[in-house]
């Protein structure tokens, strides 16, 4: 809400968020088969924690 308010915030939830999105993109591609349902879900979450990241500092 911070953000959205234009005051700065914390760069902890977006920093986890990124991070936790990043691991499971990685898991889906490094999987025998590669897992497209998990890679699609979880490749904006990377893309818009780098956005909030960015814009929380």
């Amino acid at each position: 809400m911070l953000n959205l308010a234009g005051q700065k915030g914390s760069v902890v939830q977006p920093f986890a968020t990124m991070v936790n999105c990043a691991l499971w993109v990685g898991y889906g591609f490094l999987k025998d088969k590669r897992d497209w349902p998990i890679v699609v879900a979880n490749f904006p979450g990377v893309v818009f924690g780098a956005v909030a990241l960015v814009t929380a500092l």
